[in-house]
């Protein structure tokens, strides 16, 4: 049970930050501490907890509750290298960053 999320344009400093709150939790209380979080990562995590929750063979499924988060990494994704207009007709550079994140689930009982 595992998900991906490649090139997501926020900075991982920014998302590390959400994923430490879920990490180690089951599946139904990380989801439920993402809705009501107030920061951007919030939204993208949860849809990529569901779909790691969702990969689950049909004949294998187990309810959400029995399901927790084993690992949460964010790491560094591609750098955006763009240029600013800077003082005295120099430029200045602009660094846009993106993460790659991977979520792998497992069940309460199994280690």
């Amino acid at each position: 049970m595992k998900a991906s999320l490649i090139n997501y344009r926020q900075s991982p400093r920014k998302v590390r930050l959400v994923a430490d709150l879920v990490r180690g939790q089951t599946v139904d209380e990380a989801l439920r501490r993402l809705k009501f979080l107030t920061k951007r990562a919030s939204s993208p995590l949860a849809k990529l907890i569901k779909s790691a929750a969702a990969g689950l063979p049909a004949e294998k499924r187990v309810p959400t509750d029995q399901l927790m988060i084993k690992s949460i990494a964010v790491d560094k994704g591609l750098v955006f290298k763009r240029f600013r207009a800077g003082a005295r007709g120099q430029s200045s550079p602009l660094h846009k960053r993106t993460s790659r994140v991977r979520v792998e689930l497992r069940t309460k009982n199994s280690k």
